[in-house]
């Protein structure tokens, strides 16, 4: 796809910054649109830079700075951000977009989602407005805003603009599973990652995160939704409490009931079960097959495993089982998650017959 990049003047977006645009020359867009919501935004995106010391060797420690974007939603100093931007960091600092620095404290920061909360000691800071990310529709205009440059250069933040080009996406990565992602075309380069996925009337939908490896050329952000909730969580508590039932396994197709000689091809397949978790102290083995969540049927593991993480740690979930060709019924209290990645440990991995 051809894109044609713009670079307004300085007296075309406001009188202190100079952004530079991008958008695909095929995107039907009212640009004074685009320029309002950018305008509405980019007071209170930030850069957000990064200090962490890294150890070479047992004679040698360097310095390594990083940098990404983040976005104010509270004007009294809270900022969100990424998790892969201050991980492991032991400086934070910020730059808003008027130019003043600010010493970073990172209250909080969770892998899992990506999302981080910084607090700077300021006041009257602009803010954004969050929007709801569960009204976003594919198609609808989707302008990416970021500004890892605070720090370097003057202009203010950049801007791409796209489309919504999916919706709900799970990525695999590694052995974490990213999900619910909003999918665009507008480019999010990874000094962008952190800053808001924005509507047209200038509202925050997504944060942008770029920390996909396989995402070059295609834009993922965590929907604000998601996003408010963790910093929320973060915020009140110190971390996010996740629910956790202690299983691992895999969606049942055709092709892998056939290899585990099983009687059925549909459900969620338990290959491992944590040792005194939730899941073996409610009879749950290895082998069984999860075809029901409280009584709405499931099509596979991503369905279980997306419908445990909305749940609310204390609660009882019910599961209809087959096993060995019989169906039951069994119950299941969700405990904390003790780790961003609850340890799944089985003395009873399921194997082929």
């Amino acid at each position: 796809m051809n894109s044609l990049t713009i670079l307004y003047s300085a007296q075309s977006i406001n009188r202190t910054h100079t952004v530079l645009l991008l958008v695909s020359s095929l995107i039907p867009i009212n640009e004074k649109d685009v320029i309002e919501a950018v305008q509405k935004v980019s007071p209170a995106v930030v850069s957000v830079g990064t200090l962490r010391m890294i150890q070479e060797n047992i004679f040698r420690t360097i310095p390594v700075r990083g940098m990404g974007s983040g976005l104010i939603f509270d004007s009294n100093g809270g900022i969100l951000t990424n998790h892969h931007i201050v991980e492991d960091a032991e400086k934070v600092e910020v730059a808003t977009a008027d130019g003043k620095r600010y010493r970073g404290e990172v209250l909080g920061s969770d892998a899992i989602s990506d999302v981080a909360v910084v607090r700077v000691d300021g006041d009257a800071l602009p803010k954004v407005q969050l929007g709801n990310s569960d009204q976003l529709v594919v198609g609808q205009i989707a302008i990416a805003i970021g500004n890892p440059y605070g720090f370097l250069l003057p202009g203010g933040p950049t801007v791409t603009v796209g489309v919504v080009s999916a919706l709900k996406r799970h990525m695999h990565v590694e052995d974490h599973m990213y999900e619910d992602l909003i999918q665009t075309d507008a480019s999010i380069n990874p000094g962008n990652s952190g800053g808001p996925l924005v509507d047209r009337a200038g509202y925050v939908v997504g944060v942008n995160t770029a920390n996909i490896p396989f995402a070059q050329g295609i834009g993922f952000a965590i929907p604000i939704n998601t996003a408010r909730k963790i910093a929320k969580e973060i915020i009140e508590h110190g971390r996010v409490i996740r629910p956790y039932v202690g299983i691992s396994g895999m969606t049942l197709t055709q092709e892998v009931a056939h290899y585990y000689e099983l009687p059925y091809s549909e459900g969620a397949l338990i290959v491992k079960v944590g040792k005194d978790s939730p899941a073996e102290q409610s009879g749950l083995m290895p082998g069984d097959v999860i075809t029901a969540i409280d009584n709405i049927n499931l099509n596979g593991w991503d369905e279980l495993q997306h419908y445990i993480q909305k749940q609310t740690v204390g609660n009882t979930i019910h599961l209809t089982i087959k096993r060995r060709g019989n169906e039951t019924k069994t119950d299941v209290q969700l405990a904390e998650a003790s780790s961003p990645q609850a340890q799944i440990v089985s003395t009873q991995p399921f194997s082929r017959r």
